[in-house]
């Protein structure tokens, strides 16, 4: 059952999907229209789960969960990965890559191989005060309070000295 991603309860849990480029506004169209159905039917063992979902600067799908009324099971988590990795070959983009960091530089979100922004770090090309995506948080306050943090206020910290 789709509901609007800020009704959801702040312990509902969330999965964040990083794009490594923008969408285009069609692409986006296109995303929220098929993120709408698959949410709309999405369920677990037969049981609809309440879910909504929030596409962030044109790059980041986040998926959110109220797990009070309903559990995500082994098929309905499946299911939603399945439903990103379509999304990755109808759009040729990468969602699921969790070895690559995304942080802003002014008002343009860069997206750099983990190995690069440790490069990055380590010729002082970014800092503690850059602000990077923390796409590891689990809940919904999680993701309002430390999504979106200076590097030094996430996991991003152990490659800045």
């Amino acid at each position: 059952m789709l509901v609007e991603f800020n009704t959801l309860p702040e312990e509902s849990r969330v999965w964040i999907y990083q794009a490594n480029r923008s969408f285009s506004e069609s692409e986006l169209e296109e995303i929220k229209a098929k993120l709408n159905i698959f949410i709309e039917n999405w369920t677990a063992h037969g049981s609809d789960l309440q879910a909504g979902y929030l596409i962030k600067y044109k790059r980041f799908i986040v998926i959110g969960l109220n797990q009070n009324l309903n559990n995500a099971t082994g098929c309905s988590i499946d299911a939603s990965v399945h439903f990103i990795q379509q999304l990755e070959k109808d759009y040729n983009v990468d969602l699921m890559d969790k070895m690559n960091v995304s942080y802003k530089q002014g008002e343009f979100i860069a997206h750099k191989s983990l190995t690069d922004f440790r490069k990055m770090a380590k010729d002082k090309a970014v800092s503690k005060n850059t602000i990077v995506f923390n796409n590891l948080v689990n809940t919904v306050a999680e993701f309002n309070e430390n999504w979106e943090v200076p590097a030094s206020e996430s996991w991003h910290a152990r490659f800045l000295k």
